[in-house]
C-alpha cells in the first residue's frame, strides 16, 4: 500500500514532465519547419532566413553552458536544431558560416561542477553532447570543415567524452543515454577522420583508440558498430594506427563480431581486419594466427553482399602471404561460394570474388604442387565459364581480375582442356579489353595454353575432337588452328579431321561460326610454313644455260622466224626447245611450225611476245601490273611455268576486295596455282569484310574444295611427334 502510495503521488509529476518534452518537441519542429519553409523560398531570401536561425541557436548555446535546467533543455533543442539543418548538405556551409563549430565544440564538455543545483541533479546529462556530436559529425562529412573542427578542440572533447561515457557505462548508469552520446562520438571521429591522414594520426596522438577498441566489447550493438566504424577508418592506409589497434588487443574482439547475426557488425569488423592487413604482412599472420580465416570464410555465403565483398577481397589479400594459406583457404570450403560470388548480380562482388580466386590460382615455384592443386579445384569446382563470362563486363576493373584468375587456370595442363571446350580461347581472342594491363594478361594466358598444347593435353584434345559433342569439337579445332605446334599440325588437321571442321564452320549458316572458321584457318595458313604462300617473289628458276639479252630479237644465228602483229621477231630453236614442252612439241613433233621458217602468232600482243622470249632467253623480266594478264596468259599457253609465277606474284599485288572474284576466275582459268592460294588466303584474312559483298557466299562455297587442296598440299610434311600421334 505505502508503495502504491508512493506511485500515485509521483503521477501528477511524470505527467507534467510529459507535457514538458511535448512541447519542447513541438517547439523544436516548429522551429525546423520554419527553416525548411524558408529554404523553398528564393536563393538570398532563403539563405537570409537560415543564417538568422543558426545564429539564433548558436546565441542559445553560447549563453546556456550551466546546469540549470530550462539552460540545458534549451541548449539540447538548438544542438538537435542545428543537427537536423546539418543533414541537408546544402545548409552545412551556412551553419558554418553562422559560427555553430565552437559552439558546438563547448557543448561536447559538461557545465562547471559548481553549477549543479543543491540536489544534485544533472538534468538531461549525455544529451546535449550527444547532440552536439551528431550535429558536428554531420559537418564533418564535408572535408572542407574536418581541419576547422578539429582546430576548434573537438577531438579531445570527443576522445575524452568516450573515456567519461565508458567509465560511467562500467558503473551501469543511465546506459541507453550513454550508449547513444558514445555512439554519436564515434561517429563523429569516422566523419572527421574520413580521407584525412593527419585528423586520423591526431586522433591516436588524442588517445583515441585504446577507447575505441575498448567499445568493440560494449554490449550494445549500435556502439560495436561505431567503434568498429571509426577504428576502420583510422586504421585505413596509417601503418602506426594498425599497430596500435593491434597492440591494443582488438583482434579477439573483432574476430568474435565476424561471427555475429547482425550483418552491420560482421560488415564492420571485416571491414577493420580488411584495413588492417592491407600492405602489412606482419598484421596478415597476426590476424590469422587469431582464427580469423574460418569465419570470414563463413562471410562468404552471408546475406549481406557488403560482408560478402569485404571477405572475399580479405581472403584475396590473404592468399597473397603465403602459400599454405592458399592451401587452408581451399581446403576450409572457400571455392565454391567464392564461384557462385562470379555469378551474382552486383558488380562488386563479382569484381571481389575474382581478385580472391586470381590470387589462389597463382603458383610460386617453392609452392607449386600445393597451388597446381588450387588451380584445379577452381576449375573443377565450375570456375571457368563465370570467369570467361566476366570479361564481357563493361567495368574495366571486374574484366582485369577475372583475366588474372584465368591466366593463373591456364597455367595447370589439367585445365586446359576443360579451358578449350567451354571455348575459353575464343572468349579471349574476341573479348573487347579497355586496359592495356587486361589485353596484356589475356596475351600472357593465350601464350600460356600455347605452351601447353603437347604430349597428354594434346592427345586429350584430338580424343575430345573425335568423340565430343559437334560444338565442343568445332571448339578444340578452332583453338588448336591458333595455339599448336606447326610440326602437330598434320596429325591434328589431317590425320584426325580437323580440318573437315574448320571447312564445316566456314559453310555454316552462322555469320559467327563463318568467321570464326575463316580466321582460324587463315591463322593456320601462316603457321604452314612448309607452304611458300604468294606474299613475296618467287625464287629464281632452275639454273640452266640462256643465251642471254644480247640475243633477243637477234638475226644472228637466228633460224626461226615469228610473225607477230606483222613484225619479225627473230629467234633460235635451241632456246626454244630448251625452254618449255610447248616449242619442243612445235619443233619436233607432227605440227606444220616444225620446218616453217617463219610461223605466224595470233592473238598476242608484240609487247607480251618480247617479253615472254626475254624470259625463255634471260630467265627473269620485270612483269607490271598493266601487261601482267595478258603475259600470264601467253606463259600458260606455252607452259612456261617460271614466267607463270612471276605474273602470278605481280598480279596478286591488286587483289582487291571489289575484284576478288575475278582474281579467282582469272586464277582457275589459266591454273594459276599461286594466285589461287593466294586468293584463298585474302579471302580468308578478309572475310568479315568481304560478308557484305554480293555473291560472298556463292564465292566462298565454291572455295571450300581448294582450301581442302591447300592445306593437303601445304601440311605435308611428316616429322617424329606426327608419327607417335
Amino acid at each position: 500500500m505505502e508503495l502504491k502510495k508512493h506511485q500515485d503521488q509521483r503521477l501528477p509529476e511524470r505527467k507534467g514532465q510529459k507535457r514538458k518534452l511535448e512541447e519542447e518537441i513541438e517547439e523544436e519542429q516548429r522551429e525546423i519547419s520554419a527553416v525548411e519553409e524558408a529554404a523553398a523560398a528564393p536563393y538570398g531570401e532563403a539563405r537570409k532566413v537560415i543564417l538568422n536561425e543558426v545564429y539564433a541557436q548558436v546565441n542559445i548555446l553560447n549563453s546556456t553552458f550551466s546546469w540549470d535546467e530550462a539552460h540545458r533543455a534549451t541548449a539540447k533543442r538548438a544542438t538537435h536544431v542545428l543537427a537536423e539543418l546539418a543533414k541537408n548538405e546544402e545548409v552545412v556551409n551556412l551553419i558554418v558560416e553562422g559560427g555553430a563549430v565552437p559552439a558546438l565544440v563547448k557543448h561536447l564538455q559538461v557545465p562547471p561542477s559548481s553549477e549543479i543545483d543543491h540536489d544534485n541533479s544533472k538534468p538531461f546529462e549525455h544529451e546535449v553532447e550527444k547532440g552536439s556530436a551528431f550535429a558536428l559529425g554531420l559537418l564533418a562529412v564535408k572535408p572542407e570543415h574536418q581541419q576547422l573542427i578539429v582546430d576548434a578542440g573537438a577531438l579531445s572533447h570527443l576522445v575524452s567524452l568516450l573515456k567519461r561515457q565508458r567509465d560511467v557505462h562500467k558503473d551501469g548508469s543511465d546506459s541507453r543515454a550513454v550508449n547513444s552520446v558514445i555512439r554519436r562520438a564515434a561517429d563523429a571521429i569516422t566523419n572527421l577522420a574520413h580521407e584525412n591522414s593527419s585528423i586520423k594520426t591526431r586522433v591516436r596522438m588524442e588517445g583515441g583508440i585504446p577507447p575505441l577498441v575498448e567499445l568493440l566489447e560494449f554490449t550494445d550493438t549500435k556502439v560495436q558498430r561505431a567503434a568498429a566504424g571509426a577504428l576502420r577508418t583510422l586504421a585505413f592506409k596509417n601503418d602506426e594506427n594498425k599497430n596500435q589497434i593491434v597492440e591494443c588487443n582488438a583482434l579477439p574482439a573483432l574476430i568474435l563480431m565476424l561471427r555475429s547475426d547482425a550483418a552491420a557488425i560482421h560488415y564492420e569488423a571485416v571491414g577493420v581486419i580488411g584495413n588492417l592487413v592491407h600492405s602489412s604482412p606482419s598484421i596478415k599472420r597476426e590476424v590469422l594466427a587469431a582464427g580469423a580465416l574460418q569465419p570470414v570464410i563463413g562471410l562468404l555465403s552471408s546475406c549481406c553482399s557488403e560482408s560478402q565483398r569485404e571477405a572475399a577481397l580479405l581472403l584475396g589479400q590473404f592468399a597473397a602471404t603465403d602459400s599454405d594459406c592458399k592451401v587452408h583457404i581451399v581446403q576450409r570450403g572457400a571455392v565454391q561460394p567464392l564461384i557462385e560470388m562470379l555469378q551474382s548480380p552486383d558488380v562488386q562482388l563479382r569484381e571481389m570474388s575474382a581478385f580472391a580466386l586470381g590470387r589462389l590460382a597463382q603458383v610460386k615455384k617453392i609452392t607449386q604442387f600445393q597451388d597446381t592443386h588450387n588451380q584445379a579445384g577452381i576449375a573443377h569446382n565450375g570456375g571457368l565459364v563465370p570467369l570467361l563470362k566476366l570479361l564481357d563486363s563493361k567495368n574495366g576493373s571486374l574484366q582485369h581480375n577475372a583475366a588474372f584468375s584465368l591466366y593463373g587456370l591456364a597455367d595447370n595442363e589439367d585445365n586446359v582442356s576443360d579451358f578449350i571446350s567451354v571455348g575459353g580461347v575464343q572468349k579471349l581472342q574476341d573479348g573487347e579489353f579497355s586496359v592495356q594491363a587486361t589485353k596484356d594478361c589475356v596475351a600472357k594466358t593465350l601464350k600460356r595454353l600455347e605452351e601447353k598444347i603437347h604430349g597428354r593435353v594434346l592427345n586429350h584434345l584430338l580424343y575430345l575432337m573425335r568423340v565430343a559433342e559437334k560444338a565442343v569439337q568445332r571448339r578444340v579445332a578452332l583453338a588448336l588452328a591458333h595455339l599448336c605446334s606447326p610440326d602437330d599440325q598434320r596429325a591434328i588437321f589431317i590425320n584426325n579431321s580437323g580440318l573437315d571442321l574448320l571447312l564445316g564452320l566456314l559453310g555454316s549458316s552462322s555469320p559467327k561460326q563463318q568467321l570464326d572458321g575463316a580466321i582460324a584457318l587463315y591463322r593456320l595458313a601462316n603457321k604452314a610454313t612448309i607452304l611458300s604462300p604468294v606474299d613475296a617473289a618467287p625464287p629464281s628458276p632452275t639454273p640452266q644455260v640462256y643465251l642471254g639479252e644480247q640475243y633477243v630479237n637477234n638475226a644472228t644465228l637466228s633460224d626461226v622466224t615469228f610473225l607477230v602483229e606483222g613484225r619479225r621477231f627473230y629467234a633460235h630453236r635451241i632456246c626454244l626447245l630448251a625452254s618449255s614442252d610447248a616449242f619442243r612439241a612445235m619443233f619436233d613433233g607432227g605440227y606444220r611450225e616444225k620446218d616453217a621458217r617463219d610461223i605466224e602468232i595470233p592473238n598476242i600482243r608484240w609487247e607480251v611476245f618480247e617479253l615472254m622470249m626475254r624470259f625463255i632467253y634471260t630467265g627473269s623480266v620485270d612483269v607490271t601490273l598493266g601487261i601482267a594478264q595478258d603475259l600470264l596468259r601467253a606463259a600458260d599457253q606455252y607452259l612456261l611455268e617460271g614466267l607463270k609465277r612471276l605474273c602470278e606474284y605481280t598480279i596478286a599485288q591488286d587483289i582487291t576486295l571489289e575484284n576478288i572474284s575475278s582474281m579467282y576466275e582469272l586464277s582457275e582459268a589459266f591454273h594459276a596455282i599461286s594466285l589461287r592460294h593466294r586468293c584463298i588466303l585474302f579471302i580468308l584474312e578478309q572475310f568479315d569484310k568481304l560478308s557484305d559483298k554480293p555473291r560472298h557466299s556463292q564465292l566462298i562455297h565454291r572455295i571450300i574444295p581448294e582450301i581442302r587442296d591447300y592445306f593437303d598440299k601445304a601440311l605435308t610434311k611428316p616429322n617424329q611427334h606426327n608419327s607417335r600421334l
